[in-house]
């Protein structure tokens, strides 16, 4: 095989950039022959991936391996309102650059044989607008999920009921009944099926991307074939293209040294405190990028882990302000938002943080208990590291991963699966500090069948992705149908 070039366009916010660059440096590790350029679009929906995206600029990444900014469209950002057609007018707006740079991958190619041929593009599943230009240039166009097979066997299922049966899936948010979906082995409450269905704006887009799937060359996604066998299998069905299992791909530990100076100092702070616990003795928690609770709940929180007399770590941000939908920042100070002497009483057994390294927290051997958000990412870097997870998950479709983790899979407890996370408005449900500590106490339990099983697929995942293993084998069908006509 020649030398073989692949595009790579994720999604603007943030899991899903370093997801698609995970697995830009997964393809270019796997295969000497391959080189790897990952677009990132600009402006994006959420502020912390652009100090993201400068650190990769100045990272050293592998060779054959390169992250380029796309120019940033300001101007969509104030003539667009909702979601959709925001995303419309980026991709719309974004096509040019992206095709001007692949103009020279050909260029270079055509002056120069030795040099890397166009093999392909893969686009996050939101990105596929963009599949006019692979179709353009006459190369095939993959989708990769950086989520779940089950989520992805979800969204094909809830369009066909809407396509197919009419049924309105604005309604199931409120609905009391249970869905029998194919990738799922035990019914599921329909109101935690992803919730980008649930309103008008974001469901076109759901339908629309979901439609788009089915004319990928392949999907790939961001799971291995031990840990959601009876998806990726239920996604066999002759309708879906082909399933590629590539993951677990997660962000690479030991990433401390790219950090702004105040996040090195925080790094060493957290790890050193680390350092100093027993083995599986710490409960970490850590809602994400989007992850904040206002004041009341917050409380119950900090009742909860007091309580529970064990160790903790906490990943406490601060809601934005006026109903804004921004990402959360840190607190100058936590002791106006806890509860009155709790940092005292708690001093010995636990640290209040603000920003927190996630992979290398959960990866020290301290650490023994999760509670999180359940995005995808967070669901996979609990399962490597072995760390048992109580769900508490927020919005999009952590309620439905929150599902499969307690209910399919047995490898976390549920703190409050059905909690939907009020961006705009003053509704908040709170959770009860009983309820946070009974999840906390059965996390944290040494001998809990739930520990066992997370252990076991944790040892799981390391082989899956050397060789011999079900993630190694299918990202190497995945490179050869990609090559397969260019040699």
């Amino acid at each position: 095989m020649k030398k073989a070039e692949v595009v790579l366009i994720p999604l603007p916010a943030m899991g899903h950039i370093v997801a698609v660059v995970e697995m830009a440096k997964l393809l270019v590790q796997r295969d000497d022959r391959l080189s790897t350029t990952v677009f990132v679009m600009h402006p994006t929906l959420d502020p912390s991936t652009t100090k993201y995206t400068e650190t990769l600029a100045v990272s050293t990444l592998p060779d054959r391996m390169r992250v380029i900014n796309l120019p940033s469209l300001e101007s969509i950002t104030s003539a667009t309102k909702g979601r959709h057609s925001w995303l419309t007018c980026l991709i719309e707006g974004q096509k040019s650059h992206v095709k001007e740079y692949v103009s020279k991958i050909r260029t270079r190619y055509e002056l120069n044989p030795d040099s890397p041929r166009l093999a392909g593009f893969i686009f996050d599943i939101f990105a596929t607008g963009m599949k006019d230009v692979p179709n353009e240039f006459g190369v095939p166009w993959y989708v990769f999920s950086a989520s779940s097979a089950a989520s992805i066997g979800s969204m094909m299922h809830l369009t066909a009921l809407h396509d197919e049966q009419g049924v309105d899936l604005t309604g199931l948010k409120n609905s009391e009944d249970e869905l029998e979906i194919p990738c799922l082995a035990n019914p599921i409450p329909a109101k935690l099926v992803p919730s980008m269905v649930f309103e008008k704006d974001s469901l076109t887009t759901f339908l629309e991307h979901a439609r788009i799937l089915t004319e990928a060359r392949g999907i790939l996604i961001n799971t291995f074939l031990e840990f959601e066998s009876y998806a990726i299998n239920s996604l066999s069905d002759g309708k879906t293209p082909p399933v590629y299992p590539v993951g677990p791909i997660v962000k690479h530990v030991g990433g401390g040294g790219d950090l702004r100076s105040d996040e090195s100092n925080n790094y060493r702070d957290i790890m050193e405190w680390l350092d100093d616990q027993p083995p599986s003795s710490v409960m970490f928690l850590c809602f994400g990028s989007w992850g904040s609770f206002k004041e009341k709940q917050v409380k119950e929180i900090a009742i909860a882990l007091e309580h529970s007399g064990h160790r903790f770590l906490w990943s406490l941000r601060k809601p934005s302000q006026n109903g804004k939908k921004q990402s959360p920042s840190d607190y100058e100070d936590f002791q106006g938002i806890l509860p009155e002497g709790f940092l005292d009483r708690t001093a010995m057994i636990g640290k209040v943080i603000g920003w927190a390294p996630q992979v290398e927290i959960l990866s020290h051997s301290a650490v023994g208990g999760f509670a999180s958000h359940c995005g995808w990412n967070s669901t996979l870097e609990s399962v490597r590291f072995g760390v048992p997870v109580a769900t508490w998950p927020l919005y999009a479709e952590q309620q439905f991963n929150a599902f499969q983790m307690v209910i399919e899979l047995g490898l976390a407890v549920e703190i409050k699966m059905e909690y939907w996370k009020d961006f705009y408005g003053d509704t908040e449900i709170i959770v009860s500090s009983d309820d946070i500590l009974k999840a906390i106490k059965s996390v944290m339990e040494e001998d809990s069948e739930v520990r066992k099983k997370v252990k076991e697929m944790s040892r799981i995942s390391e082989k899956t992705l050397v060789d011999g293993g079900s993630s190694f084998s299918s990202l190497g069908r995945l490179i050869e149908d990609m090559t397969e006509n260019m040699s």
